[in-house]
Parts: C-alpha cells; structure tokens; sequence
C-alpha cells in the first residue's frame, strides 16, 4: 500500500512539475508578446511621457486603433473593389449605348421605317416569335464614311448629294450627244442630286459650260486608257472601280448608264431596304421577278421532269446601291474579275450576285430588290409591249432605258418626244428589235 501511495505521489509530483514548467513558458511567452507591442508603441520608453505614470489608457487605445484600422483598410478596400466593378460594368453598358445610339442615327439617314427594324435586330440575341411573325435582316448597316480616301471628292459630294444619296454616271467625248439628252431630261424633271464623272477633258468643259455637276478623277493610267477612247460596254466596266470611293465616302448611289430618259424623279420610288436595288432585263412578270420553269427529260422515264427556278438578269447600267460592306465587296469582285480577262460586266455583275457558295467558291451575301419594270422601263418593254397597249401606254414610267437597241439617240429623243411633248406617233417608226 505504501508503495503504491509512494508511486501515485511521485507521479503526481512529476505531474506538477510539468505544469509548473509550462506554466513559466507560457509566462514567458506573454511577456515577450507584450514586450514586443511596448516596444512597437513606445520606442522611447513606456515612461517617456508628460505623466509621471504609466499610460495604461493610451495603450489599450492605440491597441484598438491598430485594429480598427486593419478592419477599416480592408472594408474600404473591399468598397473601392465593388464600387471599380460597378463602373466597369457601368461604363461598358454606356459604350453600348452610345454605339446603339450612332447607329440609330446612321440608319435615320436612310428616312425610311427599315431602320427602327434594323437596330432591333442587331441589338442583340432574340428569341423566335409566334409563327409568320419573324423576318431576318434585310437591310445591312452601312459602313462608317472616310473623308480620308477622296477629300476633293467629298467636298463635291456634300455639295451635289441630296440626304446621301446622288445619280451618277461615267461618261466620255464618245457618248457626248447622249449624254446631252440624259442631263437634259434630268434637268427637265428637276432633280438637283446628281454627277457626271467625266472621263476625258472635253466631258468636262462640256458639262460645266451646262452647268451640269462634274467630277474630273486624278490621273490614272489604268483607267484614263480605257475612260478615253473605250466604246460603251468598256466604260461600263470602269464604274465598279471607280463608285467604290463614293461608297466609303458614305454615299448611297444611283448608278446610271447615259442612255436612260429621265420622267420621273427616281428617288421618289426606291425602297432602300437592299445592299442592290436594281432594274431588270426581263419583260415581264415572269422573267423580271422569276420563275419555276421545268426541264423536260423524256429518257428519265418517271422523273423525266426536273425544276429550275429562273430570273432573267439585272441590268447593270441602272442600280441603286447603298454604302454597306457587302456592297462594295460586290465592286471589288466584279473589279477584279473584269481586270483579269474579257468579261462582260453585267454577267459577271449578275453572276457574283445570284451563284451560291459552293465547294471552291464563296458566295456573296448581299440583300438585292428587283425594280418595277414598268416605272424603270427597259426599251424591249416599251418598244414591244407598251406602245402597242392603249392601257399601258397611260403609264408614266420613272425612266426608259435604250438598252436593247444600239440605235440609242433616236429612241431616246423619241421617247422624249412621246412622254414629254406628248407626240403620240413619236415610237411608231421604230422595229420591235434592231435591224
């Protein structure tokens, strides 16, 4: 018993010296803790002081303002975080603003109700609505003008242009009598918004000695040789080059060959909801505006028939176009292609156009609308349908354009002989076609 009381002692003995020691390191530890913080705020000493005492009071207080200051750092600091992510936020909600804000008052430049369409659709994803409400974009935004790329030219556009937009046609000596009958007729109808772009020097003198807007290009090798002396197929072919500056300009444009009578003001009439709004060669409902036309295959036995959708082409001497970047990715295909071979500019116009992308081949995504063909006439309507109808005869087309006959400068003073001086024989010589 003694010597279990004995061991129970000494181990409760050792017990208490282990205490005791961790008691001192404890002890220790404290004091070194607070010596540290002593020496922190009172580097002179805990007595150097206007009071005799000791300061017990200003260190708690300096204590607690180490604290509060460490929590105060990191809320501020938490605060100045959220209130930079606000404005971030902020910010680019404003720049989205003010982008969807210029483009609302790009597109009020068009004065047609497209445009509050337009900024819809590109506002941002959407969800479908209900059947046979949703369309797609039709009309494409147009480009952001550069003064930069012509700055005389701009200055005569915003001169000439008329909410943006102008008539302008290419013309040299080769063409001069018709050209006279073209600015006339315009004149006559009163339209102030349009061009010459005078390829040679004598166009030039000749249309300011009629006071009719003119545009002398710098010189240019490669297109002053054909400009000069080319016949009417290869000037045409120029003005795809030469109409893009006026579209980076920020021009929408009304391309114009130089054998077209003017009756109407054509801008009365346009719709502007297309890259290309163009007139056709077609003559009738059917070859102008398109059509199912059926291949008939007899050896295929059952599936003899196959169908085609046809159109009949645009004509590429009077279109409306808009400043918009498909447009004058159109003008460059249709540029480059013509410099690289013999190609006839309104079937390469009409084939970059309407062809689809397909392997090997990018197609152009460009809106196009098709004319009435009874308001922007071609001379095989007026010559073979209308002036042959009492009905159709009534109607005042917009403009005639003598594309289907090379006798160009009699048919065009007939015609301005039988809409404008109301001479009802005036067309009554001529054949249907050319002779």
């Amino acid at each position: 018993m003694i010597g279990r009381r004995d061991g129970a002692l000494m181990r409760n003995s050792s017990s208490n010296q282990s205490l005791l020691k961790s008691r001192i390191a404890i002890a220790i530890a404290i004091g070194i803790f607070l010596g540290c913080i002593f020496a922190f705020f009172f580097p002179h000493g805990t007595f150097f002081s206007s009071s005799p005492h000791f300061n017990h009071h200003h260190l708690t207080r300096s204590i607690s303002q180490v604290v509060s200051t460490s929590c105060e750092s990191s809320d501020h600091l938490n605060m100045l975080k959220a209130e930079f992510v606000a404005a971030s936020d902020k910010n680019a909600e404003l720049k989205r603003q003010v982008n969807v804000l210029i483009e609302k008052l790009r597109l009020a430049e068009q004065g047609k109700d497209h445009a509050e369409k337009q900024v819809l659709v590109l506002g941002g994803p959407h969800k479908a609505g209900p059947f046979g409400t949703v369309q797609g974009l039709r009309t494409n935004p147009t480009i952001v003008p550069d003064d930069s790329v012509n700055p005389r030219l701009a200055k005569i556009l915003e001169k000439v242009a008329v909410g943006k937009e102008l008539i302008v046609a290419l013309a040299n000596s080769n063409v001069k009598d018709m050209l006279e009958v073209w600015f006339k007729s315009i004149q006559k109808v009163g339209i102030p918004n349009y061009l010459v772009v005078a390829l040679d020097d004598e166009i030039a003198r000749f249309c300011e000695s009629n006071d009719v807007p003119v545009y002398k290009r710098d010189p240019d090798k490669g297109i002053d040789s054909v400009g000069k002396t080319g016949g009417n197929h290869a000037v045409s072919g120029l003005k795809f080059h030469v109409l893009r500056e006026f579209l980076q300009l920020g021009y929408s444009v009304l391309l114009s060959d130089v054998d077209i009578v003017y009756l109407q003001n054509p801008f009365h009439y346009l719709y502007r909801d297309s890259d290309v709004e163009s007139m056709s060669d077609g003559h009738n409902n059917m070859t102008v505006y398109g059509y199912n036309d059926v291949f008939d295959e007899p050896a295929m036995g059952w599936a003899r028939y196959a169908h085609t959708m046809r159109i009949w082409v645009y004509n590429s001497g009077f279109f409306y176009i808009r400043p918009t970047i498909p447009s004058i990715e159109l003008l460059d295909r249709v540029a480059n292609r013509l410099s690289r071979g013999n190609a006839w500019d309104q079937a390469v116009f009409n084939e970059e156009l309407f062809f689809p992308s397909h392997p090997g081949y990018d197609g152009l995504y460009a809106s196009r609308r098709t004319m009435d063909f009874y308001l922007f006439m071609n001379s095989k309507v007026l010559f073979k349908t209308v002036r042959k109808n009492a009905n159709l005869k009534k109607i005042k087309p917009v403009i005639v354009h003598i594309n289907y006959h090379p006798d160009k400068l009699p048919r065009m003073q007939a015609v301005v002989e039988f809409y404008v001086n109301g001479k009802q024989d005036a067309l009554s010589s001529f054949p249907d076609g050319s002779e």
